[in-house]
């Protein structure tokens, strides 16, 4: 899959890394192509980077990892974006989109020709890098984790839900239509408030689990 990554910080490096390495073409879409975060991904396979423009006309697949304020302007910058599908990964927790509550409300008003879906965004990088805990109680096993995605176009979520799998997570839990991205919003707070404000460390997930 040809897959443009807008915002090479921490989220959108980890993702370019593992689907890089599971076979997919990866386009970084930056605004300077001498001086962004991330130089470093270029030493990996099917990594090469761009302009946002010519990123997208590349891609089939487009996630944006920036912060919530740049929304409005990766959407510019970003060009014609028919027919792709936009992945959201931000969360609109300190700062938001000009005019919008959420990024997912401003990429679907603003990009009307495209589908878009949310996912990425429920828990921290360290798990995008290493979505497997090796666990000691009771006994020595291995958990992997799960992901989440919320939006109303099913093809859209079932390409975030392979790409969620190729990334090396166990599954990909469905939140449920458009209704639910906030849902899925405020459960991404969840971890962020454990992980980070209560103290647990980053290095936490959750798992579903059935009896």
């Amino acid at each position: 899959m040809q897959i443009a990554i807008i915002g090479t910080g921490n989220i959108g490096g980890a993702l370019a890394k593992k689907w890089s390495a599971a076979g997919h073409q990866i386009f970084l879409g930056v605004r300077d192509k001498s001086n962004f975060k991330g130089k470093e991904l270029l030493s990996g396979k099917n990594i090469s980077v761009h302009s946002i423009a010519e990123a997208v006309v590349f891609a089939e697949v487009i996630l944006i990892a920036v912060l919530p304020q740049f929304t409005n302007d990766v959407v510019k910058a970003m060009g014609d974006v028919s027919g792709k599908v936009i992945i959201d990964t931000m969360n609109s927790l300190r700062t938001k989109p000009v005019g919008y509550d959420d990024t997912f409300s401003a990429l679907k008003d603003l990009c009307k020709n495209a589908t878009v879906v949310k996912c990425f965004n429920s828990t921290g990088f360290e798990n995008m890098q290493n979505p497997v805990y090796e666990l000691t109680s009771p006994m020595p096993h291995k958990v992997t984790l799960d992901m989440f995605v919320a939006g109303t176009d099913t093809r859209g979520k079932q390409i975030a839900t392979q790409l969620s799998k190729d990334a090396g997570f166990e599954n990909c839990y469905d939140f449920g239509g458009d209704d639910k991205v906030v849902l899925l919003e405020q459960f991404a707070f969840c971890w962020i408030n454990l992980a980070i404000m209560q103290g647990q460390g980053r290095n936490m997930a959750f798992k579903i689990i059935k009896r």
